[in-house]
Order: structure tokens, then sequence, then C-alpha cells
């Protein structure tokens, strides 16, 4: 009994949290044979937590926190919060998307800094990195505005509403940036599907 109402709450939970893809304008047939799309993300206006911080409000509460637990721990977290966006969350969008359109026989692919008639804005515009207690944990959130645009001229073609896109795994995992990776990873995935109907 206590099993199926902890998989109850668990699948409401789940729900409640789910990812919301609205279509602002346009569509991605504009893609037909198009091999590399150019990819840009920008996290100039990107809001943290419940509270909407912006990022230079954020880090240093988030070191402060980190080092009354464990002196030293909030200067290390800095150097892997800085890195995350390059390293982790980048990558993630880029490598699920382009996975996604592979296995369905569709040449179209990401890639930063490149040459090419279109590019995808990816603006991050929130981030609730969850947490992770063992035995309850929440997911976290990535909201963002994804608009591919005429690379020369900036005309946008489509603008697409990411919102709340779920970072989860399934076991453990107490990295706050991993979690919020997963969520970058959960955005390019669904982007990729949506394209796909375009494409096909």
């Amino acid at each position: 009994m206590k099993k199926s109402l902890l998989l109850l709450l668990i699948t409401i939970s789940t729900l409640a949290m789910a990812q919301k893809f609205k279509i602002l304008s346009g569509d991605a047939k504009f893609l037909k044979g198009t091999e590399t799309i150019n990819v840009v993300f920008d996290y100039s206006e990107m809001k943290l937590l419940k509270e909407n911080y912006t990022e230079e409000e954020y880090i240093p509460r988030r070191i402060e926190e980190l080092n009354k637990k464990t002196e030293g721990s909030g200067d290390i977290w800095e150097k892997q919060w800085e890195r995350s966006k390059e390293e982790l969350w980048n990558p993630k969008f880029i490598t699920i998307f382009n996975k996604v359109l592979a296995k369905e026989n569709i040449s179209t692919k990401l890639k930063e800094n490149t040459q090419s008639l279109y590019t995808l804005i990816v603006k991050v515009k929130w981030i609730y990195p969850g947490w992770d207690a063992g035995i309850m944990k929440q997911p976290a959130k990535v909201t963002t505005q994804l608009t591919f645009v005429e690379t020369d001229s900036k005309k946008v073609l489509c603008d697409i509403e990411s919102t709340d896109a779920p970072g989860d795994q399934w076991g453990s995992n107490f990295n706050n940036e991993t979690r919020v990776g997963e969520g970058f990873a959960k955005t390019g995935k669904t982007l990729a599907q949506r394209i796909e109907r375009d494409l096909k």
C-alpha cells in the first residue's frame, strides 16, 4: 500500500512538472535539405531559482552557502559552474538533438561556430537546479526560447518556447549542474522530435 501511494505521488509530481513546448510562430520546413545549422547559446538574461535571481546574485549566494557547509567547497563549485555551460549544458543539447534526428535518418545537425544559412538561438530564460536527498528528490527545470533565424538577415523563421524541461535521471544524482544538463538534453530531444515532423 505504501509503495503504491509513493508511486502515485511520484507520477503526479512528474505530470505536474511536465515540459510545455509551444510554437510561437513559423515552422521548420525551411530546414529541409539543410545539413548544418549554426547554434548560439545566450545566457545573458538567465534567471535562477523561484526567486528569479540573476546569475550575478546567485553565484555569491551559492558560494557562501557551500562554504558554510564545507570550507572551500563553494570556490570549487564556482569553477564547475563556469565550465558547465560550455562543457556540459551546450554539448548535451547539441548531442541529443543530433542523435534523435540521426536515428530518423535525417542528416540535419546542430554545430557551434559554423557557417550556415540558418542559426538557432537558444536563449536560456530560467533554470531551477532541483535537489536530491536520496529518497526524496526534485528534478531540475530549464526554460528556453528557441529561435531559428536567417543567419545574415536575422529574420525570424520559427520561434518556440520550451518551459520547465525536466532534468532528471534514474537513481540518485546529487550534482546540480548534471541535473541541469539533463534539462538541456530534454530540450534538445523535444526540439528534434518536433522538427522531425516538418522534415519528413
